[in-house]
């Protein structure tokens, strides 16, 4: 099972790693805002990580890191 671990007050909400992630695992936290005022990602279903790590790839912040 893959671990992913975010740096939250870096991420911008930009929500390019959601579009990009197969699974669905991905999604802009509805209930979270960060200092610089953005909601932040979270996975909400990391039981379906396949770890390919496309988010990470995407991410223009590199703010997620994805483990196997």
């Amino acid at each position: 099972m893959a671990t992913l671990s975010f740096k939250s007050e870096k991420c911008k909400g930009c929500g390019l790693c959601v579009d990009v992630c197969p699974k669905g695992v991905l999604a802009l936290s509805q209930n979270v805002i960060n200092s610089k005022g953005h909601h932040p990602v979270e996975a909400v279903k990391p039981e379906a990580c396949i770890a390919c790590a496309f988010c990470a790839t995407m991410c223009p912040d590199c703010i997620i890191k994805v483990e196997r």
